[in-house]
């Protein structure tokens, strides 16, 4: 099977420009395509991944990735989407953002060019011009031929290949993606916490395994499909597995993830820590963990201070919210009391916490 044909198979197109053309070009690695990122914070988030896994099963197929990290575009903003304006940022945040960005795509393609553009002060309303210009200039001088992008990218992306043919009389093509969205047609690859980051200092890397671990069941085979690279005729297979294999898909679709984004190793710690928690299998060691120190316990730390500190609660009201909603464990025992306090003697063997039925969290001393 070609590697368009796959690409159809797994869902993974939304609109082309000029199919027949585009087909010839990427079943015979002919393009040299381009996919643009604006770094406007230090991490790429799993909105990106549908692109990042697009390009590398592209270029496994022999085209020929450009990655274009728009210092200009970046300053502006692209207001595809958004009903607000983007908070301005500096050139020298685009740069460590820039840094940044190059870290991260390293892991998915094996060379890639940056462009950074300097001192632009446009308005938003210019960003289809901006980007339609980074076509042409990769055109000119690169030989790019296609523009690769999330669905919501179309009408920008069809502007470049506008102007390509007006410069130069010249086609050039697009192909948009469809956006990774849940069976409720919301945006997937948000957290808790905010956003899923790729940086494991943002979002850790079992945190991250937990995320795709726990998505509805009902969207566990698209996601197979679309960013992993097992082999589709797999995958078709495991769409056939009873329900009551659910649970097994979930844990396959989460350890590839992982692995892609943060390698084998940390996807065997996450696969470990998850199973020593929902099924007493495995080594709980990399499970998200808290160390204090006794001066910090003192003379007892309240629950309610304790999970404001782990993360689990963003305040007081809302700690004591969930312990009156029995959300809240201890060592596999319900907590109902929010005044409880804890003591030094009851963290000497660490403390598991859980919230709900997916959050866990332990305590630990120094």
């Amino acid at each position: 099977m070609k590697i368009y044909e796959e690409l159809q198979r797994r869902g993974l197109i939304a609109q082309v420009t000029d199919e027949e053309e585009i087909k010839e070009l990427i079943n015979n690695g002919g393009a040299r395509f381009y996919i643009g990122f604006d770094p406007t914070a230090d991490s790429l988030h799993a909105g990106h991944f549908m692109t990042l896994v697009l390009m590398r099963r592209l270029q496994q197929a022999g085209n020929k990735p450009i990655v274009v990290l728009g210092g200009g575009t970046g300053l502006v903003g692209d207001p595809s989407g958004r009903t607000d304006m983007r908070a301005m940022l500096t050139e020298e945040q685009i740069a460590y953002n820039c840094a940044r960005f190059k870290e991260q795509i390293s892991r998915f393609i094996e060379c890639y060019k940056q462009r950074m553009e300097k001192g632009l002060t446009f308005l938003e309303f210019n960003y289809m011009i901006m980007q339609s210009y980074d076509f042409y200039y990769l055109h000119e001088k690169y030989g790019c031929n296609m523009q690769f992008g999330g669905d919501d990218q179309w009408s920008n992306m069809l502007a470049g290949t506008e102007l390509i043919r007006k410069k130069t009389g010249k086609d050039a093509f697009a192909l948009t993606i469809p956006l990774l969205t849940n069976s409720e047609g919301k945006k997937m690859g948000k957290s808790a916490k905010g956003a899923l980051w790729l940086d494991k200092e943002k979002t850790s890397p079992y945190e991250f395994f937990q995320y795709w671990r726990n998505v509805d069941d009902a969207d566990v085979d698209k996601c197979l499909k679309m960013i992993t690279f097992i082999p589709i005729e797999e995958i078709e297979e495991m769409t056939k597995w009873p329900d009551n294999r659910i649970n097994e898909k979930k844990e396959i679709l989460a350890f590839e993830i992982t692995k892609l984004v943060h390698g084998e190793e940390e996807a065997q710690k996450a696969l470990q820590a998850a199973r020593a928690l929902f099924s007493g299998e495995g080594d709980d060691a990399n499970m998200p963990t808290t160390e204090l120190n006794k001066d910090e316990i003192g003379e007892g730390m309240g629950l309610l201070d304790l999970l404001v500190l782990t993360k689990l609660a963003a305040s007081k009201g809302e700690a004591r919210r969930l312990i009156d909603q029995g959300g809240i464990s201890i060592n596999g025992e319900k907590v109902n009391d929010s005044t409880l306090r804890l003591k030094i003697e009851d963290f000497s063997d660490g403390i598991k916490i859980k919230k709900g039925k997916k959050a866990f969290h332990k305590v630990i001393l120094k």
